[in-house]
């Protein structure tokens, strides 16, 4: 890639990635998780940044930190849910500081447009007591990147970069810039690097100190300005909702804009609070400037006006502060819900009829797989976060016994296993509850966009790597009863649930079959409905497949959809659905 490119437009993770490059980076290990996940993928096009896939956030933060500790400069990034997985070696590197600088992108998702929960990762940040940048644009984006790398160094200190679904999945300008590389020697420091007890005890006021050495940063940082405008109105804000003001008022009002979102300063906020009328903040989710501002004594207005819930957006502001929405951002009609659905073809489709079928008390996970609690499927009961449906259905089992053994299963993906199933399954093997395993092993990681794990055999270049073999390792960990089934094959699948449920032991169940959107799975013809067959019973409608619908009566096929995996064709009495090979 050019080290001096012109201007360009970017997402706002490519220009992290572009950071990365820029910064000197040379250690990058992540997990990916949405709308993190495009900052690896792309910082991975350098070939001078050795990147991987961790199997979980606390093992990528921990590799970055070792790499810091060698004295490359390193980073990891995740998703907000992923920080609570890192957040047990991010707090304690909080106090033992760093070696080379050591960044973290954490990615927030505000409108859960791809999450489990809308949490504000501002909290990890002052738990953590470290200091968090947060972008408002691509061109911040990137130079606050590189700001993260000098802040870190300067401060010894890991720092947090905050991108948002809008800033990591919108396009603005950058103007990329060349790569330095510093090098730092590692030493041995036993009473910085060893967390005991006594040397943490001594870490703690370096960490106090340091905390207030970030505030004095922040009273003039250049990332923390001013834009004054009419001063009846004062919004103090940050990151996307910067955007929207600025959008809604312009200069009808005067902005204090954050890039510097932990530690907060007081003085400028003292001093900007002094030069206007009234005083408000504008931030998504929860209220963490303005509770600030608040205890800073200052009379401010913020969640009374705006919601503490979902995503903000230009109307929604301009509506708080009654002011006309052009008509022009007004959308007249109404658009339509489209739910997500498994895909065509879709693996997971075929298991999840049949634990459907055998009236299934299911526990799922976190992967595209939880579709399957959607109708006409309905058959996940419980998502909770990475890896939980293993632990859950242990307790589950344990508490109920015998009124759940022969009923009751979870479903984990190939790469949630690999993220944190492996735990519970010790778990299960280990206190015995007489509990069956599901691993819906469709050779990636499917949700966040075709993503290598430890299972597939290839590293993030898509590079011959180690690969896990799932059966070996199930048995290594105490489980005599291992059972792989193809999902597209029903009888069987009917088979051998129906068989591990009735077991009096603990077992696993690889449902294996390549998701049905990898470019290298080659796919049957699309099926075809006789009509003169079809007797319209909608026996095929059953498995919810996007392919298959009902038309004049009769079951129809959309043959741009359908890849031939013959799963409705397993469910039609009457034989109505014939491939495109067989008519010819």
């Amino acid at each position: 890639m050019e080290k001096n490119a012109n201007k360009q437009l970017m997402l706002g993770n490519k220009a992290v990635a572009r950071g990365l490059y820029e910064a000197g980076v040379c250690f990058i290990s992540s997990y990916p998780g949405t709308p993190s996940t495009e900052v690896t993928e792309e910082a991975a096009k350098y070939d001078e940044i050795y990147c991987e896939w961790a199997p979980n956030e606390k093992v990528a933060m921990e590799s970055a930190f070792g790499a810091s500790l060698a004295g490359r400069r390193a980073f990891c990034a995740q998703k907000h849910v992923g920080l609570n997985v890192a957040a047990d070696p991010l707090y304690t590197m909080s106090y033992t500081g760093v070696n080379a600088g050591l960044v973290i992108v954490v990615a927030d998702d505000a409108g859960m447009h791809s999450s489990q929960n809308e949490q504000d990762s501002r909290h990890h940040a002052i738990a953590a007591k470290v200091p968090m940048l947060e972008p408002s644009d691509s061109a911040e984006a990137l130079e606050f990147t590189k700001l993260a790398y000098e802040l870190s160094e300067k401060y010894d200190t890991p720092v947090l970069l905050k991108m948002c679904t809008r800033v990591a999945h919108s396009q603005s300008i950058v103007e990329p810039g060349e790569r330095t590389v510093p090098d730092f020697k590692y030493e041995k420091n036993i009473a910085k690097y060893v967390m005991t007890p006594a040397n943490a005890k001594k870490r703690h006021p370096i960490v106090e100190q340091r905390t207030a050495d970030l505030i004095a940063y922040a009273e003039e940082a250049p990332v923390n300005r001013v834009e004054m405008g009419d001063t009846k109105i004062g919004i103090i804000t940050s990151s996307t909702s910067y955007q929207y003001v600025k959008e809604v008022f312009g200069d009808s009002a005067s902005v204090l804009k954050l890039g510097m979102i932990n530690p907060l300063p007081v003085k400028k906020i003292k001093d900007f609070a002094a030069k206007v009328e009234t005083l408000y903040v504008v931030e998504e989710l929860d209220p963490i400037i303005e509770n600030h501002v608040k205890q800073l004594g200052i009379e401010v207005s913020g969640k009374d006006l705006l919601p503490i819930c979902d995503e903000f957006s230009q109307t929604l502001i301009a509506n708080a502060f009654g002011k006309e929405v052009p008509a022009s951002s007004t959308i007249e009609d109404q658009i339509p819900g489209r739910p997500p659905v498994m895909c065509a073809g879709c693996p997971h489709r075929g298991l999840f009829y049949t634990l459907k079928k055998n009236n299934c008390t299911v526990l799922g996970d976190i992967g595209c797989y939880t579709l399957g609690s959607a109708p006409p499927l309905g058959a996940i009961e419980m998502t909770l976060c990475m890896g939980a449906s293993i632990g859950a259905l242990h307790g589950f089992n344990k508490v109920r016994g015998q009124e759940s053994e022969h009923k009751t299963v979870a479903v984990i993906g190939d790469s949630t296993f690999m993220h944190s199933g492996m735990t519970g399954l010790a778990n299960v093997a280990y206190n015995q509850s007489n509990s069956t395993i599901v691993i819906v092993d469709n050779s990636i990681t499917g949700m966040t966009g075709h993503q290598q794990n430890p299972t597939t055999g290839y590293n993030i270049k898509g590079e011959p790597a180690g690969k896990v073999n799932l059966e070996a390792l199930c048995r290594a960990m105490g489980f005599e009863r291992v059972r792989v089934v193809d999902p597209y094959n029903l009888d069987e699948c009917d088979k051998v649930v129906k068989e591990e449920l009735a077991a009096d032991a603990p077992s696993v169940i690889i449902s294996r079959r390549p998701c049905a959107l990898l470019k290298y799975v080659k796919h049957n013809p699309p099926l075809n409905v006789n009509t003169d067959k079809c007797v319209g019973c909608k026996s095929c409608m059953r498995i919810g497949c996007p392919a298959v619908s009902m038309k004049d009566g009769k079951a129809n096929v959309d043959f741009t959809l359908c890849v031939g995996c013959n799963v409705c064709s397993q469910l039609c009495p009457v034989g109505a659905f014939e491939s495109q090979e067989k008519e010819a």
